[in-house]
């Protein structure tokens, strides 16, 4: 029975969708003004991983994950490239996806975009004037009345008196409370705009999530996602404006990933500390850095160092070299690490506990392979298919063991190296058998040896 961390409750409750076996979640996706840097890749992983041990676990999800491509930081940057805030954004979609693809994840079953849904916006803004919770100034801008909200602060449990605090408005701004948030914002010169009742002007960052979220699932539905930078202002936004417009429990479990650190700083584009997706697969494999991010647990912070990658790599090659030389059948046998990984994977998606049974059903493979290798390769499908469910060991094992050998050594040179290494064991020249093994060691190549055959990887 799967249990998950419900952020509103601040505890474990075993999931129950709010309707039958369908389950609903929509994830805040990306803001696409730049590439993608790590941190987004574990949001986008994280419940990647969420969205394959649910359909695993036979649930029917529809799972929506929004693009923001309209905000301040848009309209900046395309300012500063000379081109159209959609021509930059059609750029960076792109440049996002092939990202996912790199990283073995899923692409959701909608992906809505902000400028799509302005209508939308426009009648919960309407909806939430006519109730008392939002007005229209008279300069273009609609706010959001925060002390009407009697459940303010419920996600995040903070206190509006303590928020009011410090709080204060800005001379261009015509709230009635330092804590409204703007819904609309009123045309500036130079921006892209939209009609409106209440004049030109774009939609606010919060408004677009409610709306998008509740025109793809619903008014009510079973889960909403993000990283846990997310969790205040932008989340509890949208639990007021949604609650407050349609009058229903907006998501019944709201689900935070924790965040990526460079040096116990969260990894963000504003403090200038973080890495592109891109730039780490550049440099790593990309089932590295992916099980980099599913190995610890979602809700936790990874520390990214160049020590975790190759920690990561270390641990898949452990993987790869016990389905080396194994024929590829259909899992079998291996009931009770199937039994441990799904009780690991209830607790709230514990992935850490899950890549544990993964190394103990190694060891298994490893202590039978030369024995039982017909159970052993039963056991190594076993370990490709639980794997499967966290996005990983999915590749021919010489394939990733050799990865990166492109261009740094003569994979035929080796192999006919490696043959001629055979021919002179065969024929008792030790001699000749050693200098073979050192020419090939001075190319940077690892020989492995085993029962009837020899293989071999680039070293580290």
């Amino acid at each position: 029975m799967l249990s998950i961390y419900n952020t509103l409750s601040k505890t474990k409750e075993v999931f129950k969708p709010l309707e039958g076996n369908k389950v609903r979640m929509y994830v805040c996706g990306m803001t696409v003004y730049d590439f993608c840097h790590l941190g987004h890749g574990r949001s986008m992983v994280a419940f990647d991983l969420v969205t394959r041990w649910l359909r695993y676990s036979g649930y029917d999800l529809t799972y929506v994950r929004n693009i923001t491509d309209i905000d301040d930081k848009i309209i900046n940057r395309a300012n500063e490239n000379g081109e159209s805030f959609d021509a930059l954004t059609a750029r960076m979609i792109d440049a996002m996806h092939e990202d996912e693809r790199r990283l073995n994840i899923l692409p959701p079953d909608q992906e809505p975009r902000a400028t799509d849904h302005i209508a939308g916006m426009h009648a919960m803004i309407q909806t939430l004037i006519d109730k008392g919770y939002a007005y229209a100034p008279g300069n273009g801008d609609v706010y959001y009345r925060v002390g009407k909200f009697v459940g303010y602060g419920k996600l995040s449990r903070k206190k509006i008196e303590d928020l009011r605090i410090g709080a204060r408005i800005e001379v261009d701004e015509a709230k009635q409370d330092p804590l409204d948030f703007v819904l609309w914002k009123g045309v500036k010169p130079g921006e892209p705009s939209w009609e409106s009742p209440w004049g030109p002007g774009r939609p606010g960052w919060h408004i677009e999530c409610s709306v998008m979220s509740t025109c793809c699932l619903g008014e009510s539905f079973d889960i909403h996602g993000g990283g846990n930078d997310l969790e205040f202002p932008h989340h509890e936004n949208e639990i007021a404006q949604s609650e407050a417009a349609t009058g229903k429990q907006y998501a019944n479990s709201w689900m935070h990933c924790g965040m990526i650190r460079i040096n116990g700083e969260k990894m963000s584009k504003s403090l200038n500390n973080f890495f592109t997706i891109r730039d780490v697969l550049d440099k790593y494999h990309s089932e590295v850095v992916r099980y980099l991010l599913v190995s610890s647990h979602y809700r936790s912070s990874i520390n990214y160092s160049e020590d975790s990658l190759r920690e990561s790599k270390g641990a898949l090659e452990r993987f790869y070299h016990a389905l080396r030389g194994l024929p590829r059948v259909e899992a079998k046998g291996g009931e009770a690490y199937v039994e441990r990984f799904t009780l690991a994977m209830n607790d709230d998606f514990g992935t850490p506990e899950a890549c544990a049974v993964l190394f103990d059903l190694v060891r298994e493979i490893n202590r039978l392979r030369e024995s039982e290798p017909e159970v052993a390769a039963g056991l190594a499908g076993r370990l490709r298919e639980l794997a499967g469910l966290l996005g990983v060991l999915q590749l021919d094992a010489d394939d990733f063991l050799r990865a990166g050998a492109e261009g740094k050594v003569d994979a035929a040179h080796v192999e006919a190296l490696i043959q001629a290494r055979l021919q002179a064991r065969a024929d008792k020249n030790w001699a000749e058998s050693d200098r073979i093994r050192d020419q090939i060691t001075a190319m940077g190549v690892v020989l492995e040896d085993s029962k009837g055959a020899t293989t071999w990887r680039l070293a580290d």
